[in-house]
C-alpha cells in the first residue's frame, strides 16, 4: 500500500510552524504555505468571513466549531489538488495522554458551523495500515462533518477506512448536508453517517486493497436517524474502482451501539456504477441482527456494469412515483445552498 500523492504539478511547501494569517480586507483571511489553516479559523470573529488558501500542503488538523457559522473556507486555486489539508491521525493513534483519538478524534478537518462552505480544496488523511501493523482502530478520517447547511462544493476527499463522516450535530438532529462535484476515494464504509447529504454529481473511487479476502471493504454506510425520512442521495453520480471486478460492496447499514434504533437510508439514483462493485449483491450487513434488506436502502435509473440486475430481490427500486420524492430539494427542504446570503 503506497502512500498516495497529494498534490499535482505544484510546487508546496509542508507547515511545520504554527503563524497567523494575513488579513488583506475586511472579512477575508489569506493563508499561505508557513500560515496555518487553524490560525485564521480562530481568528474569525463573526458570521460570513472568508478564508482563502493558497497552493500549498497544509499538515496540521482543522477545527471549526459551532460558533464560526457561515464560514466560507476555499482554495485560491479552482483546481483542488493545488491547496492540501492532511493528517495522519487514525481511531487507534495514542494521544500524549495516552488515550485514542477515535474515528471521529481522528478526522483532519472538523466541523460543527452551521452555514458552511468549502470550495476546490483537498481534505485528507494520509494515515496506513501498513505503516502501524500494531494499531487495530484503523479508522482514519479525512473530513467529519456535522451542523445543518454544510456545503462542499469542487472538494476531494482522501482516505482509506472512513474518508468522509458525514453526521448530525445530535442524535435527534437532522442536519443537512450537499455535496456538488466532489471526489471521495477509500476502501472500508467510506463515506458513512447519520446526515441528510445529497451528493449531486459527485464521483467515488474504491481503492486496491491489500487482501486476499471479499468484499474488500463497501462504498456507503449510513446510520439515518429512524425518525429521519431522508439520509443518504445520490444522484447523477459516478462509482470507479481501482480494484478488480465486484471486489466491493456498494453499502452496508451502520446502526451505532450508541443508536440501536437507527434506520439507514440510501438512494443511488441517475449513477454510473463500475464493474468494481459486485452486480449480483451490491449489500451486505454489517452485523446480522441488521440485515440490509429491513433498510431503507432503494435504487432508480443506474447504469453501467455494476448495475446490471441480475438478482431483482438483492436491488431494490424506486419506482418512477417514490423516485419522484427522492431529489435535493425534498432531501434540502427550504435551503439552497447556490444562493449567497
Amino acid at each position: 500500500m503506497r502512500r498516495r500523492t497529494l498534490l499535482t504539478g505544484l510546487a508546496a511547501g509542508t507547515l511545520t510552524v504554527a503563524a497567523p494569517a494575513h488579513a488583506h480586507s475586511r472579512r477575508v483571511l489569506h493563508v499561505r504555505p508557513g500560515d496555518s489553516v487553524q490560525a485564521a479559523v480562530d481568528a474569525v470573529d463573526g458570521p460570513g468571513w472568508t478564508i482563502v488558501v493558497h497552493p500549498g500542503t497544509y499538515r496540521e488538523v482543522v477545527n471549526v466549531p459551532a460558533e464560526k457559522g457561515r464560514l466560507t473556507l476555499r482554495g485560491a486555486s479552482r483546481d483542488p489538488r493545488a491547496a492540501v489539508l492532511v493528517y495522519d491521525n487514525a481511531n487507534g493513534t495514542k494521544k500524549p495522554d495516552g488515550t485514542t483519538y477515535g474515528t471521529a478524534g481522528s478526522a483532519t478537518f472538523t466541523s460543527a458551523a452551521p452555514g458552511l462552505t468549502v470550495r476546490d480544496l483537498t481534505l485528507a488523511n494520509d494515515w496506513l495500515r501498513a505503516d502501524h501493523p500494531d494499531i487495530t482502530g484503523t479508522q482514519a478520517v479525512a473530513a467529519y462533518v456535522t451542523g445543518d447547511r454544510s456545503h462542499f462544493d469542487n472538494v476531494r476527499f482522501l482516505g482509506h477506512q472512513d474518508t468522509l463522516f458525514a453526521d448530525t450535530t445530535a442524535l435527534d438532529a437532522f442536519d443537512r448536508q450537499y455535496y456538488r462535484r466532489c471526489f471521495v476515494e477509500g476502501d472500508v464504509d467510506f463515506v458513512f453517517g447519520r446526515a441528510r447529504a445529497v451528493f449531486d454529481a459527485c464521483h467515488f473511487h474504491t481503492l486496491q486493497r491489500d487482501v486476499t479476502f471479499t468484499p474488500k471493504g463497501m462504498v456507503f454506510a449510513p446510520a439515518t436517524a429512524r425518525a429521519n425520512p431522508y439520509g443518504f442521495l445520490v444522484v447523477r453520480g459516478r462509482i470507479t474502482s481501482g480494484a478488480e471486478d465486484g471486489a466491493y460492496k456498494l453499502a452496508r447499514p451502520w446502526v451505532p451501539s450508541y443508536e440501536t434504533t437507527a434506520w439507514p437510508s440510501l438512494v443511488v439514483r441517475d449513477t454510473w456504477i463500475g464493474p468494481g462493485v459486485d452486480p449480483a449483491a451490491p449489500y451486505t450487513n454489517m452485523r446480522d441482527a441488521y440485515p440490509w434488506q429491513s433498510m431503507r436502502f432503494r435504487e432508480y435509473a443506474n447504469s453501467g456494469p455494476g448495475a446490471v440486475i441480475t438478482r431483482p430481490e438483492n436491488r431494490p427500486q424506486l419506482t418512477a412515483a417514490e423516485a419522484a420524492g427522492h431529489t435535493r430539494r425534498t432531501y434540502l427542504g427550504d435551503w439552497r445552498p447556490d444562493e449567497r446570503p
